[in-house]
Formats: C-alpha cells, sequence, structure tokens
C-alpha cells in the first residue's frame, strides 16, 4: 500500500482514538462530576455513613411495615441494576395477568380491609424494571396498612406521604411521584414502629 495514504489514515484514527476515547469522555466525567456530584456518583442515599441506596434504583420491599414499589421484572433477583429491562409480556399474555392477579392477592393479604382499587404502578413493572417511584396514589393506597402496622395515625403517614411528593418537572413533564427509599427512610425515622 501507498505510504502517503497509510501513514495519515493511521494518524488520524490514533488522532480520533485518542480524542474520542480518552479526551472527550474524561472531559464529560470531570465536568458532570463538577456540576453535578451526586447524580454523578449514582444519586446515592447515605445513613449513619453507609450507603443504603440510590435514588434511581428501587428495592424489594415486602416487609408490611414498609412501603412497597413497583414491582421489578429483573432476574434472577429484584431491583438487579445489570439485568435492567421490562418483561415484555404483552396486554393479552396469560402470564402477565397471573402475574398481575398473584401481585393483586398479595397486596389484598397484606390489607384485607382495603377495598380500594388497587393502582396499576403496583401490580405492573417499569420498562426498566428497576423504577424507584410510585404515583401518589399508590402510596396513599398503602398509607392505611403501614400505619395499622407500625402503630401510628394514618394521618401522620399521610403528612410524610406529601412530604416526599415530587411535582412534575418543571411542572409540565412527568407524573408526580413518590420515591419509595426515601419514603420508607423518612417513615423508620419519623414514625418508628410503637
Amino acid at each position: 500500500m501507498n505510504n502517503n495514504i497509510l501513514r495519515p489514515a493511521l494518524v488520524l484514527f490514533a488522532l480520533l482514538s485518542a480524542l474520542t476515547g480518552l479526551v472527550y469522555p474524561l472531559a464529560v466525567t470531570g465536568a458532570a462530576q463538577a456540576l453535578f456530584p451526586s447524580q454523578a456518583a449514582g444519586s446515592l442515599i447515605v445513613r449513619d455513613g453507609a450507603t443504603v441506596g440510590s435514588r434511581l434504583i428501587g428495592q424489594n420491599f415486602s416487609d408490611p411495615k414498609h412501603f412497597w414499589g413497583r414491582p421489578s421484572a429483573t432476574a434472577p433477583q429484584p431491583y438487579n441494576a445489570s439485568a435492567s429491562g421490562g418483561s415484555n409480556l404483552g396486554p393479552l399474555n396469560p402470564a402477565l395477568a397471573d402475574a398481575v392477579k398473584a401481585r393483586v392477592a398479595a397486596l389484598r393479604t397484606a390489607d384485607p380491609g382495603n377495598t380500594a382499587p388497587v393502582p396499576v404502578d403496583l401490580v405492573t413493572a417499569s420498562a426498566s424494571g428497576l423504577d424507584p417511584d410510585i404515583s401518589p396514589a399508590a402510596a396513599q393506597y398503602q398509607a392505611a396498612r403501614v400505619a395499622r402496622v407500625r402503630g401510628v395515625p394514618v394521618e401522620q403517614v399521610s403528612a410524610l406521604i406529601a412530604k416526599h411528593t415530587q411535582a412534575p418537572l418543571w411542572g409540565l413533564l412527568g407524573e408526580s411521584r413518590v420515591n419509595v427509599l426515601a419514603l420508607n427512610l423518612a417513615l423508620d425515622e419519623g414514625a418508628p414502629m410503637r
């Protein structure tokens, strides 16, 4: 091959590799860490010097004294960030209907006196399978159970839900939501078991 063509091609390859493989990623990472340090570090929540989770990834709460999040579709364990993905079950798939029925039954068993309709986000997984948030309606649906198990007034639990409800971004984008981990941590601090 002609040396007049090969040398510039190799130099350009090396230059673009260094630019796009090293310089750009380092610059973007540095800017992110300088401008958004919490988000760049994974939006971790630290209590008493220990990391208890992330605001961005749900956790598997199943104890009746805590709020439960959206079901996770990840395997082999729930909320496995390395296996993010939806269940890919369509609305006519019998497996989805069976999973929803089982989740409704679990919610009814945990709170037999609650006859309100179950919010859909408590029985269906999100597209990522990692959703850390639930709707305010899903939180309120669980408020009586959590209050009863903890032995505190339901108004106290509802006040915590209201305090941890986040509005849509800029008041326009998305839906109101409640971060389940943040709510459960506040619950453990503000309404401990009696």
